[in-house]
């Protein structure tokens, strides 16, 4: 016994061991690229750096823009990296940019164009404007070199330094003589209802000298900037040291010129190895320094919430088989409980064709989610993988086409239905048509509005062609073997007239049960859900892509023991509902989920804007539908496993 309770400890503690070094494993599954010195360089050894843009976005609007709308300069050749399709969906529109450095040669205030804006030029009036806007709303850029974003790292509260992936554009002095956050940095910016154009950056490219360990060239590790604000008195021979900040006033009066410049330096380092290099960004995340105290004691309340709820179950229904397994008792017969109901617990629910519809599609989410989140924990997914996350997910979902039809008839046959027409049909188009429809309406008002984020027409036909030249087939597929199948048999029969059950507590009444369900499967996915949340909204990098795989194992748990606790005590009451109720118990998770998103919305975002708010809320509709099937798939089967178990071992006349 002791060997046992040994060898259980040692394996719980390795599998937490692995979910927590999970968190902080990369894989980045890309090949490192080495650089060398102009003239000193090979086939495998560049010399170039090549700086790409990404789309600017910011935490103030929901509306990412391309880099080109805010007319910054241009590159002539405009080459475009391939995009995978999470990339795309996501929004990113990576492009390549006149900034190009030469490996190890120091640049000092080189000039890479000027921008001209006339008075009078409803055009360049425009482009002003915009430019302006994106000042006042506070989007940043977003720069990357070696596949590595371009940080600005600056000081925050308790001598900590915070390395943004992004810089602003510029920042605005309001009329009430109020910097915005990115016009703190300098205190010459002080002129009310003034924008104040960041049009030089002095960049820092680390490098790792591969001499030491005898390989040839250098790997980049880091590249970090600072952005200024100077208005350069002669263009073709610009100077950076000190001057006036580049001031664009609010009304467009005066004829406008700006010069963008940039410096570069270049610093050995030799401690970053290449495969860390993504570390000096992800552990200066805000809000990623977690409390690792509250969460661990979170998880530990839940563990023991969850082993106490198993450990009363074990004991009652040990005591309630015994005593109902006595046959020589003369009242066991007469007693109340869920003996009782063994006659109508299996008779098939109202809805039945809509219930089996919903478990196919939550079986084929549940499958999707824990095999991206298992790659992801194992690096594959990791921030240097752009739009992997979603790619997988996406590819996934597609190809799970064949258990979401073989859950669905099954169940269904089960339930005694003869549509399977209907059935199969209704399982390849309606969640996915609801979820299609509302991402539909959502492209729509990212295109009218002009977004980066706004997805191609031939993307989305490539979507249609996948569900409807993939999933749907392999969803009919599915459907065919499970309708062949013979219907799940049942421990006991189900008598042809119904029981009628007795008048229900307050606490065993359908919804104060279903209400209750979704409270201790929300408590240990809650503090998860505000980082994901942060990620999503505040443009911030997720990467404990370990710890959420624990917590996924933890929700799982939760949502069955919760459902399975209150499916019981409602057996007692002599309801004999399970079906839908089990469903709904642990699904109405996804109505707190929606509740913490308002209160999210309200409390830590700064959005503004009916655009912006119509596309948080309906984003948030999806995450909300998907989770939704996602929990009440897990607390119907759990209850389903439960109620079969029970039922299969007491004695029934």
């Amino acid at each position: 016994m002791k060997r046992r309770i040994h060898l259980g400890f040692v394996l719980v503690y390795s599998l937490v061991w692995c979910f927590f070094s999970c968190s902080a494993f990369y894989l980045p599954g890309l090949a490192p690229v080495s650089f060398c010195e102009a003239g000193k360089g090979g086939e495998d050894c560049q010399t170039v750096i090549k700086l790409f843009v990404n789309r600017l976005d910011s935490v103030e609007s929901v509306l990412p823009y391309e880099y080109d709308v805010f007319d910054f300069c241009k590159d002539a050749k405009e080459i475009r990296p391939s995009e995978n399709l999470g990339q795309v969906l996501f929004g990113e529109r990576i492009e390549s940019s006149p900034y190009k450095f030469n490996f190890k040669e120091d640049v000092k205030c080189k000039a890479v164009c000027t921008k001209n804006y006339k008075k009078g030029t409803q055009e360049d009036a425009t482009k002003l404007d915009f430019l302006k806007m994106g000042m006042q709303l506070n989007y940043q850029h977003h720069w990357i070199i070696d596949n590595m974003p371009v940080t600005w790292c600056y000081d925050v509260e308790d001598s900590q330094k915070y390395c943004n992936p992004g810089f602003p554009i510029g920042c605005l002095v309001t009329l009430e003589g109020r910097p915005k956050d990115a016009c703190v940095i300098n205190s010459e910016f002080n002129k009310k209802n003034t924008f104040y154009v960041f049009n030089h950056v002095d960049i820092k490219i680390t490098y790792h000298s591969g001499e030491s360990e005898g390989w040839r060239g250098a790997r980049l590790v880091a590249a970090t900037l600072e952005p200024k604000s100077i208005k350069h008195a002669d263009e073709k021979n610009p100077s950076c040291e000190g001057g006036t900040p580049m001031e664009v006033h609010g009304p467009f009066d005066n004829d406008v010129s700006i010069v963008y410049t940039y410096s570069v330096t270049f610093e050995e380092n030799n401690s970053i190895k290449w495969a860390s290099r993504w570390d000096y960004i992800l552990v200066s995340m805000p809000h990623t320094n977690i409390q690792w105290f509250s969460i661990m004691n979170s998880l530990v309340i839940v563990l023991f919430l969850s082993g106490m709820v198993a450990m009363i179950m074990l004991r009652t229904l040990h005591k309630d088989i015994a005593r109902y397994n006595q046959v020589d008792q003369e009242d066991a017969q007469e007693e109340s409980g869920w003996k009782q109901v063994h006659g109508d617990v299996f008779r098939p629910p109202r809805k039945g064709m809509l219930l089996s519809v919903f478990l196919g599609q939550g079986t084929q989410i549940f499958i999707m989610t824990f095999i991206t989140l298992f790659l992801a924990c194992l690096g594959f997914l990791s921030p240097a993988n752009r739009g992997a996350l979603m790619t997988c997910a996406v590819v996934l979902w597609v190809l799970l086409g064949t258990p979401a039809g073989y859950v669905s008839a099954r169940l269904y046959k089960t339930f005694g239905g003869e549509k399977w027409k209907t059935n199969v049909l209704l399982t390849a188009l309606l969640c996915p048509g609801i979820v299609f429809a509302d991402f539909f309406l959502m492209n729509l008002i990212l295109w009218v509005e002009g977004s980066s984020a706004a997805i191609p027409f031939g993307t989305l036909v490539a979507i249609l062609a996948l569900w409807f030249g993939i999933s749907v087939p392999l969803t009919f597929i599915g459907a065919y073997f499970g309708f062949k199948k013979p219907a799940i048999e049942q421990p006991v029969r189900t008598n042809q007239i119904p029981r009628q059950i007795p008048e229900q507590s307050f606490f065993t009444k359908p919804i104060p049960g279903i209400v209750m369900g979704g409270i201790l499967p929300f408590g240990c996915i809650f503090i998860q859900l505000f980082f994901i949340l942060n990620s999503i909204w505040s443009h911030q990098m997720y990467y404990m892509f370990g710890f959420l795989f624990l917590v996924f194992i933890i929700l799982l748990i939760t949502c069955s023991e919760a459902t399975i606790l209150l499916c019981y005590f409602h057996l007692c009451a002599e309801d004999y509902h399970w079906w839908w109720r089990s469903f709904l118990t642990s699904g109405f998770t996804a109505v707190y989920l929606f509740i913490y998103a308002v209160h999210y919305f309200f409390s830590k975002l700064q959005i503004i804007g009916a655009a912006s708010t119509f596309l948080y809320f309906g984003y948030t509709m999806i995450m909300v539908l998907i989770f939704f099937l996602f929990t009440g798939t897990i607390g119907f089967f759990a209850c389903f496993w439960f109620v079969n178990k029970i039922y299969s071992v007491v004695k029934v006349d």
